[in-house]
């Protein structure tokens, strides 16, 4: 399985709305709509191998802030 999102590639951070809010989400919430940039990725595998997931570094906004995220929390920008 590849990523879903490359190192450089622009990104927005969407909540995720098929799960219950847990305390996590809470901290999440002030990034929600702000756009940034994949700066690594890591993947965790379960089953030996059969199964991955990504989770990605992201560089948001003019600060710089880093944050953590899970694919399903990203949103890839639309070049025009």
């Amino acid at each position: 399985m590849k990523p879903k999102f490359v190192v450089g590639q622009k990104v927005i951070i969407t909540p995720v709305t098929k799960t219950p809010l847990s305390p996590r989400d809470s901290q999440l919430e002030q990034f929600i709509g702000q756009s940034g940039e994949v700066s690594d990725y890591y993947w965790v595998s379960f089953d030996r191998g059969t199964k991955a997931f990504y989770i990605y570094s992201i560089r948001v906004g003019s600060t710089e802030d880093e944050i953590v995220l899970h694919e399903d929390e990203l949103q890839a920008v639309k070049i025009k």
